[in-house]
């Protein structure tokens, strides 16, 4: 069993900004950035990228958006960030362009080895490739990387590799079927990533 009273962070870990910065995001910038009485998204997004987030062009934050360190969230041009999203990335997060991230989905950057007594803290990042969809309530797991074109279902639990174009659902997640191209992805976009 875990022995909490023993455990210590890691010593080789840092939160990758220093303690004054921290303390301004926890205190003033997240709550602002999760904000339900405060409409809009450029502001949003210019108060990522002001705590060194890499936000390109086009992209949309709805209110409840949860990020632990901005400075570890790259994310590509024209997302989509959804109410309550939480990007809890203690590792880093990085999307590519066209990538929706619907409502309450929890990206998870860090855990604990359960198996040990010292509990020791485990961490990777993730990886979304470009016109991914991930949808309300899905879970991505520390070091999930996700390939162009996928779609992560409703609800799903995901850890590991998931193909390009491949339709992801259940707990732990299983491809279900393969994305088609449709008229909203044409291929004459210029980068789309091509299902058909």
């Amino acid at each position: 069993m875990q022995r909490l009273d023993t455990y210590s962070t890691p010593p080789h870990w840092h939160p990758g900004a220093t303690a004054a910065v921290r303390t301004v995001w926890f205190c003033l910038g997240s709550p602002l950035l999760a904000a339900r009485w405060l409409p809009g998204s450029a502001w949003r997004v210019a108060l990522l990228r002001a705590f060194g987030a890499l936000i390109g062009k086009g992209c949309r934050i709805k209110p409840g958006l949860r990020v632990q360190f901005p400075w570890r969230l790259e994310v590509g041009e024209h997302c989509w960030l959804g109410e309550h999203a939480w990007f809890d990335n203690l590792a880093p997060v990085k999307m590519g362009h066209r990538v929706c991230v619907s409502q309450g989905a929890y990206l998870c950057t860090g855990n604990h080895d359960f198996r040990s007594p010292g509990f020791e803290q485990r961490l990777a990042g993730i990886t979304v490739e470009d016109d991914v969809w991930i949808a309300a309530r899905a879970v991505l797991a520390p070091g999930t990387v996700v390939g162009a074109g996928a779609v992560i279902c409703l609800a799903a639990v995901v850890h590991g590799a998931v193909p390009a174009c491949a339709i992801m659902r259940g707990n732990p997640a299983v491809v279900v079927g393969q994305r088609g191209q449709t008229a909203a992805t044409p291929t004459t976009l210029p980068g789309a990533q091509s299902c058909g």
